[in-house]
């Protein structure tokens, strides 16, 4: 048979002893003074340790910025002075090759007329030659067909009348 004697169950509920430290308030002396100690202990270390070193970090960033505002602002002005140079060399250049330009186009304005008065000498001249040539053909021609004419006459008459007309006599009759 079984033994009754080893399991017994007990209804009643384990009694509390002491509870959540922290709110005891026994312990409520003791936690104040080490909270105290504690606190004035961070605060000896941040004060003399952490609070310089955070406050030498932050110095240094500063200086850092403040020194790279004061570069790029030097950066700055020294561009806007090459820049103002570059414009003003620019501005000159301009100016000289308008000045380059200008009097190129006027030694060629005079060589053009003088190369077009040359031209116009030489034409002149070429029309004068031409004139007299035309003159001359003209004559020669007249007196060509004078002959030719004084011929035609003799033949004329050749053939018409049977005659023989000398060529003074052909010239005289065609003159009146």
């Amino acid at each position: 048979m079984a033994d009754l004697s080893a399991t017994t169950t007990s209804t009643e509920a384990p009694k509390k002893e002491g509870g959540f430290p922290p709110f005891d308030t026994t312990t409520f002396p003791s936690q104040l003074f080490w909270l105290a100690i504690t606190f004035g202990c961070l605060f000896v270390v941040m004060w003399r340790v952490a609070g310089p070193r955070i406050h030498g970090a932050i110095s240094g960033r500063r200086a850092a910025i403040n020194g790279n505002i004061e570069a790029a602002q030097g950066a700055r002005a020294k561009a806007e002075a090459a820049e103002n140079a570059y414009q003003t060399a620019l501005a000159g250049a301009r100016a000289r090759a308008q000045g380059l330009a200008e009097e190129n186009r006027q030694t060629l304005n005079a060589e053009i007329a003088k190369e077009k008065a040359k031209a116009e000498a030489e034409a002149q001249t070429a029309m004068s030659a031409a004139d007299a040539r035309i003159n001359a053909t003209r004559e020669a021609a007249r007196g060509t067909v004078g002959k030719a004419a004084e011929d035609a006459a003799i033949a004329i008459v050749a053939h018409l009348t049977g005659e023989t007309v000398s060529s003074a006599e052909a010239a005289q009759a065609m003159k009146g």
